[in-house]
């Protein structure tokens, strides 16, 4: 199976770049699952319903949220009709939306997409690692799902690369979301799992970390509140990774995604 699994989706110009690339990429790189990660789509800070809409239209098969998942307060509603969407598993009990779900593939393979947030440096969720041990041990890879794909939102590397180490063996690949920059790191685990501390942003990178350059900079000079941060609006590159699993839903390839924007470009062959 081919996978693409797309890094944090920055504002308008990361949402043109899911509408132009995508449909471009499942063509060209034959790809049975795509999951993107929006939840900076809206003007920065969250998701909407017809955003999500416009993800899944340009073939997108899920998206997945982060510590931004409610900013857009219809968020809290239209969640609990999107199994396309999926807000981190760790929320506390009684949370709107789900953080995993086990989608069936135009083949009919069984893919299994979990999100989970990161605690170092971010809000105090319920232990990420229980949640990816309790999902996995649910929904185990070769006998309940063909693949699996766990994003794991956090902050910090080392949390997300012990999640990875956690998951090794048990899912197709385990990718960082999050921190908008993206690593050099991305390998199969001595297990089998393809893994990345960081997808990187969808976004433009004539920016500090998507964001329009002058009032961070701002913030970091004077440290007072200021305007609010907006998006900023150039030519986005896409990032991501790509993955190509064997018969047992395991990492056979892994390789990096780049289109457009800035940075250097990167697509498998």
């Amino acid at each position: 199976m081919r996978l693409l699994f797309i890094g944090d989706v920055i504002g308008r110009a990361g949402r043109a770049a899911i509408a132009e690339h995508v449909p471009v990429l499942r063509q060209k790189l034959g790809l049975d699952f795509v999951v993107a990660n929006g939840e900076n789509a809206a003007g920065g800070f969250g998701l909407t319903e017809n955003i999500a809409q416009d993800f899944l239209n340009a073939g997108v098969d899920c998206v997945t949220l982060g510590n931004h998942s409610f900013d857009q307060r219809e968020a809290l509603v239209f969640i609990e009709r999107a199994p396309h969407v999926l807000r981190p598993v760790n929320y506390p009990p009684g949370t709107p939306g789900r953080g995993s779900w086990l989608y069936e593939t135009k083949a009919g393979a069984r893919v299994l997409v979990v999100s989970v947030l990161g605690r170092v440096f971010m809000d105090a969720m319920d232990d990420p690692f229980a949640a990816v041990e309790r999902e996995l041990s649910a929904c185990p890879l070769g006998q309940a799902a063909d693949a699996i794909i766990l994003d794991l939102h956090a902050e910090a590397s080392s949390e997300k690369q012990a999640l990875a180490n956690l998951a090794d063996g048990r899912v197709s690949m385990a990718v960082g979301t999050h921190t908008h920059v993206p690593t050099a790191d991305w390998r199969i685990l001595p297990h089998g799992t393809a893994f990345q501390s960081d997808a990187g942003m969808t976004g433009d990178y004539d920016s500090v970390i998507g964001m329009d350059k002058d009032e961070p900079i701002r913030r970091f000079i004077r440290k007072t509140p200021g305007s609010r941060f907006e998006p900023a609006d150039g030519p986005a590159t896409l990032c991501g990774l790509f993955v190509e699993t064997g018969a047992d839903g395991l990492a056979k390839r892994v390789e990096p995604v780049r289109v457009g924007g800035l940075l250097a470009q990167a697509l498998p062959a």
